[in-house]
């Protein structure tokens, strides 16, 4: 089960170099084994609105989400002390350690393009790593 950064979204809907591998990942996989956490989700929002692009975020979410679609994932307040933990043991910033603490508490294969997770314990793939 996978655990899509941010960037894998916006890849795919911005129509940016990786466009292509993004979109067999979401039609080879079954939306039961993709998830994307909370932060994502709303950070994916806030950019394509910023980019008068609210109708792509409505597509995005109806197209994508629902009763069968992929599931959003959330850190509690409780999780905060390990999201300060992380960004201090390997350098990331807040959105980064909160993509990777979701993946280790939900037990998630982070897939991501960004190359700073490659630093830590727990390493990212890219969705042409997944067949």
């Amino acid at each position: 089960m996978y655990l899509l950064d941010t960037n894998i979204f916006l890849e795919l809907l911005l129509d940016q170099a990786e466009a292509g591998s993004v979109q067999t990942l979401l039609l080879e996989k079954s939306p039961a084994d993709l998830y994307i956490s909370d932060l994502a989700f709303h950070s994916i929002g806030i950019i394509l609105y910023r980019k008068n692009a609210a109708s792509v975020f409505s597509e995005f979410v109806r197209d994508l989400f629902g009763d069968d679609g992929i599931s959003v994932v959330r850190l509690d307040s409780g999780d905060m002390e390990r999201v300060r933990q992380v960004a201090d043991e390997f350098g990331f910033d807040f959105d980064d350690a909160y993509q990777y603490v979701t993946a280790e508490k939900f037990n998630l294969v982070l897939v991501s393009f960004d190359g700073d997770f490659d630093r830590a314990d727990r390493k990212r793939v890219i969705p042409a790593d997944i067949r």
